[in-house]
């Protein structure tokens, strides 16, 4: 060991600093390798047959014109599928391949295999399947009953939760329907990968994921492999939102790698990612608030109808979330909330940002601005009034015993200085609603404000084991973590490296790649749920190898554990006898593993009572817009937000996420829908389907980042990526009614909602 003779602090970002992404520059300047760039050699090119038709009996499938072309090695049916047949998140409801019906327009039906991406695309047109097209089911809310089109029925999930007294009213009553549509999670890298067959008779595959340990589950249990022998590496991902929670090529690649030998390679083109992914669920929604006419809320009844479209997925936690927060973030005594979400043949729904929450946070900010409007009180007013804080009950009976700063939120939002923006006929006609379009009269054009407040759940909930696992390793006084954490965007890559500078205070970490083979599960990249679990799991990991080194630098040295301490790097001794730097304190590696658990949670019972959640977040928007009533186009030229954040780990990657999240806000608000007539999704491209632009999108204006640290939390800090996608929506859509009067009870509100509104 080598004593230290001067104090270093080094000089790498750790918690609470800015950090780069260690591949930031590598993806602006087109380095970065995504899981479309894959490449090995002897490669094989897959491609899927996909149903023309929302509901149909397959009759028979001839695959021999097919098999006949040069170059083809593979065509697959279900007939072909050595294990389980079916797969799914939550529930083994969708099939690997349709059998005997397909359930939703786009279903994979069989794959081929060829030596060119061309081959194999003439090859699956040259496969002919024979269908007898059946009456889909396309109306959600005649969906109960309706005859079952699946096994199992077509309701998935009703949550009950009954409150209080259910006979309970007040002096002011309002009551709307509320309507979303189907959003798309649009990233920008469509659903692609590469599976190679191992010399064990296993399988290895690179693909772009959120949940790598759940893809190995399922994909071992349709190739009817143990586990062991599927190993599964995170490719780059272009982007996720949810979308890849769910398999899409996962176990085509490696029955197509298994079946001929080869490594294979997939890449849909738009159209087929379209209807490869899972999208928004669409949702119905029905409220009546009661309330004193202080405005102090009384109760809150709201039946809840989501669109769930042919499979599971992850549609029994997302009625979940939107049942239990369909009240808002406001103390409600009293409850009678149902939700609902069933099968039809639409596109499958599941995951997307904000998981439940955009959907009944669009009806009840309007329900409370409907409430201010009767009572004549301020909308912003009547939020603090009734602004839940720590020690309140929700509607669930769970009492909020973390950070709960919702008045904070609110005000800090509420009082940030409006922007200055020009007059309507003052400003370049490009900053006018239909921009470059030169249509808007500046006489037309009415500008207004809008407010809304949202919140969600932090990590898994309802009793599921949720964990993260990590290992450490230092050797050479270098440091690498291995965590199974999907890195999708969100930051994991920076994080993981900042805490274990701060525990260990070395800067030499590397991040290894997220893969099955060497470490436990990380869980999803979802819900929030990261920077906590696998930001904890990595912590108590350093922590670990810590507690490894100080032991054996007091064993060496002769000197108590307890009167050592490792501060930047260096360990002392309280003493002064004992001053040496970690990297020259031990002989040989240390590596300790690591798995985080949060505190239990449990399900709900029959009334939808219980301590289902681990931790809340909450957010505000207020939106200013222009609108020209006569045309129906809009501009949104501002967002301001506050959030609760509970403590920023990383400033930069904090404001992105927040712009982020907030452009799928807007996007949501005014422009992204997936049309879809009788099961058939319209608009399968980037010219049909709008997502904001920066041409679009609004100047994003923080006012504030709530930093109460979170008692249970890792360095006290919340998720932050998905409470912006939340309260945007409402408050730009609040913005329009007050510009136009019109009730707009529908997202994305449409040109013709403002200028042909319905009497």
């Amino acid at each position: 060991m080598t004593d230290v003779a001067t104090h270093r602090r080094t000089g790498a970002p750790r918690v609470g600093e800015s950090a780069p992404r260690p591949d930031g520059v590598a993806k602006v300047q087109g380095r970065f390798a995504f899981s479309s760039d894959l490449f090995a050699e002897n490669l094989l090119w897959g491609q899927t047959i996909r149903s023309p038709h929302a509901h149909a009996r397959i009759i028979d499938i001839d695959i021999r014109e097919a098999l006949s072309l040069p170059g083809v090695h593979a065509v697959l049916t279900a007939d072909d599928v050595p294990g389980e047949l079916h797969y799914g998140l939550e529930h083994q409801d969708q099939p690997v391949l349709a059998a005997d019906v397909v359930r939703y327009f786009g279903e994979p039906v069989a794959l081929v295999a060829a030596d060119h991406p061309e081959t194999a695309r003439r090859a699956a047109a040259a496969v002919v399947v024979s269908y007898e097209p059946l009456t889909p089911l396309v109306d959600s809310a005649l969906a109960a009953q309706a005859d079952p089109i699946h096994p199992d029925g077509n309701v998935l999930r009703t949550l009950t939760i009954r409150h209080g007294d259910l006979d309970a009213t007040a002096a002011v009553v309002v009551e709307g329907t509320y309507e979303v549509g189907m959003q798309d999670q649009a990233f920008m890298g469509p659903e692609s990968g590469m599976a190679l067959p191992s010399a064990d008779g296993g399988v290895e595959l690179f693909v772009s994921t959120q949940w790598l340990h759940a893809d190995r589950r399922q994909v071992a249990g349709c190739l009817g492999l143990p586990e062991d022998m599927v190993r599964i590496t995170l490719a780059g991902v272009g982007g996720a939102f949810g979308a890849r929670e769910d398999l899409s090529l996962h176990v085509h690649l490696c029955l197509l790698s298994q079946h001929t030998g080869r490594p294979v390679k997939m890449v849909y083109r738009r159209p087929e990612s379209f209807v490869g992914h899972v999208h928004r669920h669409p949702a119905r929604m029905w409220y009546r608030h009661h309330a004193d006419t202080d405005g102090t809320l009384v109760k809150v009844e709201a039946r809840l109808l989501l669109d769930g479209g042919a499979y599971a997925s992850s549609s029994l936690a997302v009625i979940a979330n939107a049942t239990c927060f369909a009240a808002g973030p406001y103390r409600v005594p009293h409850a009678d909330i149902e939700g609902t979400v069933v099968r039809t043949n639409n596109p499958p729904c599941g995951a997307m940002r904000g998981f439940g929450a955009v959907q009944s946070c669009f009806a009840h900010e309007a329900q409370m601005d409907k409430l201010a409007a009767a009572l004549a009180l301020d909308p912003v007013e009547l939020r603090r009034r009734n602004a839940l804080a720590t020690g309140d009950t929700l509607v669930t009976g769970q009492v909020i015993t973390g950070a709960a700063p919702v008045a904070e939120v609110i005000d800090a939002c509420a009082s940030h200085p409006l922007p200055d923006l020009a007059a309507v006929d003052e400003q370049p006609m490009m900053h006018r609603p239909g921009g470059a379009g030169r249509t808007a009269d500046a006489h037309h054009v009415r500008r207004a404000t809008g407010f809304a407040l949202g919140f969600k759940n932090l990590l898994f909930s309802e009793g599921f084991d949720d964990y993260s696992s990590a290992v450490c390793r230092l050797e050479n006084g270098a440091v690498t973590i291995t965590c199974a954490c999907a890195e999708v965007g969100q930051g994991f890559v920076t994080l993981a490296q900042q805490i274990a500078r701060e525990e260990l205070g070395i800067d030499e970490i590397v991040l290894a790649p997220a893969e099955t083979a060497t470490v436990g599960s990380a869980g999803s990249t979802s819900a929030s749920r990261q920077s906590w679990m696998s930001g904890g799991a990595v912590q108590a990991a350093c922590r670990a190898v810590r507690g490894r080194v100080l032991q054996q630098v007091a064993r060496r040295r002769g000197v108590a554990l307890d009167g050592l301490v490792l501060r930047d790097g260096i360990i002392e001794s309280l003493d002064g006898s004992v001053r040496v730097d970690l990297a020259d304190a031990v002989d040989g590696p240390i590596e300790e593993t690591a798995e985080y658990h949060h505190r239990p949670t449990q399900p709900l019972d029959e009334n939808g009572q219980g301590d289902a959640h681990v931790s809340f977040a909450f957010a505000a928007h207020r939106a200013v817009v222009d609108v020209d009533p006569e045309l129906g186009l809009v501009r949104v030229h501002d967002m301001t937000t506050a959030q609760d954040v509970g403590r920023v780990l990383n400033p930069l990657q904090a404001i992105g996420q927040i712009e982020g999240g907030t452009a799928q806000g807007v996007g949501l608000a005014v422009m992204e829908e997936l049309i879809v007539e009788d099961g058939i999704i319209k608009n399968r491209s980037f010219t049909d389907y709008l997502i904001p632009t920066t041409l679009d999108m609004p100047t994003v204006r923080i006012a504030a980042l709530i930093e109460e640290p979170e008692p249970d939390a890792p360095f006290g800090a919340k998720g932050i990526g998905e409470p912006p996608t939340i309260s945007s929506t409402p408050a730009i859509v609040a913005a329009l009614r007050a510009a136009t009067g019109l009730e707009l009870t529908r997202v994305p509100v449409r040109p013709q909602d403002i200028a042909l509104p319905r009497s």
